[in-house]
C-alpha cells in the first residue's frame, strides 16, 4: 500500500478503497463481538462496512480469513508492540512485570483488541484451523514474550528459579479472563471489584512478581 502524500491528497475514491480493509476489520470485530462468530453473516460484515459482499470476499476470501485478519491487526501487532517497549526498557525485569506489561495489558483491554479473547475462548473449537493460526500469532509469541523477562530475571539473580511456564501462565491468563468479563459479564452485571481494571491489572502483575521475586520490593502503603 503506497503511502499518502500530504501536499497531493489521493481521490476521495482511492482514499476509500484505501480505508476499506481496516473497515471490514472493524466491522467484523464489533459484529463478531456482538453476535458471536458463528452466527455472524458475511453479508452483515459487509453491510456494516458499507461495501457488497464481492467487494468483501475481494480482500477476505471468507470469513475465516477475515477472523485471521483480525487477530493478526488487534492482537498480534499488540504483541510485537510489547516486544518492543520492552526491548526499550531500561530497569530491572521485576520493574518490566510491574510497570511496563500492565500498561501493554491496559491498552489492550481498553481497545476493541480485547474482545478477540472472547471470540477465541467462546468458538474456537469448531474452528481447528483458526485455532492453530491463534496459537501461532498470539499464544507463543506472547508466552514467548512474558517468558523471556522471567527467564531473564532468574538469570540475573532477580527471580527464584522458578517454572517459567507456569508463571507464564499465572501472569497472562487471569488478563485473558479480565477481557472475557468484559464483553461477557461485565456488559450486564460486572462484578465490582473488576470495574476498575487499572487497579486490578497493577495489583494482579505486583503480587505475582512479589511471588517470584527473590528479595520482594517493599510494599507502598
Amino acid at each position: 500500500m503506497s503511502t499518502p502524500d500530504p501536499l497531493h491528497p489521493l481521490p476521495a475514491r482511492q482514499r476509500r478503497k484505501e480505508a476499506r480493509p481496516q473497515e471490514l476489520l472493524d466491522a467484523a470485530l464489533a459484529l463478531f463481538s456482538e453476535k458471536g462468530f458463528s452466527a455472524t453473516r458475511s453479508e452483515e460484515v459487509a453491510a456494516a462496512a458499507g461495501v457488497s459482499k464481492g467487494t468483501l470476499y475481494l480482500y477476505y476470501p471468507s470469513k475465516e480469513e477475515l477472523l485471521k485478519a483480525v487477530i493478526r491487526d488487534r492482537v498480534s501487532t499488540e504483541i510485537q508492540s510489547g516486544v518492543d517497549e520492552v526491548r526499550a526498557f531500561a530497569g530491572s525485569n521485576a520493574q518490566v512485570l510491574r510497570e511496563v506489561l500492565p500498561r501493554w495489558w491496559l491498552r489492550i483491554f481498553e481497545s476493541p483488541a480485547s474482545a478477540v479473547f472472547k471470540l477465541i475462548v467462546t468458538e474456537v473449537r469448531n474452528f481447528p484451523d483458526i485455532a492453530d493460526y491463534y496459537r501461532e500469532q498470539v499464544i507463543e509469541p506472547g508466552s514467548q514474550l512474558v517468558g523471556t523477562v522471567v527467564q531473564r530475571g532468574i538469570e540475573a539473580g532477580e527471580f527464584r528459579p522458578v517454572n517459567v511456564e507456569f508463571t507464564v501462565h499465572s501472569l497472562i491468563l487471569p488478563m485473558v479472563m479480565l477481557c472475557m468479563h468484559k464483553h461477557s459479564l461485565g456488559v450486564c452485571s460486572p462484578v465490582p471489584s473488576l470495574v476498575s481494571p487499572q487497579d486490578f491489572i497493577f495489583q494482579h502483575m505486583d503480587t505475582v512478581t512479589r511471588g517470584i521475586e527473590r528479595h520482594p520490593a517493599p510494599v507502598v502503603s
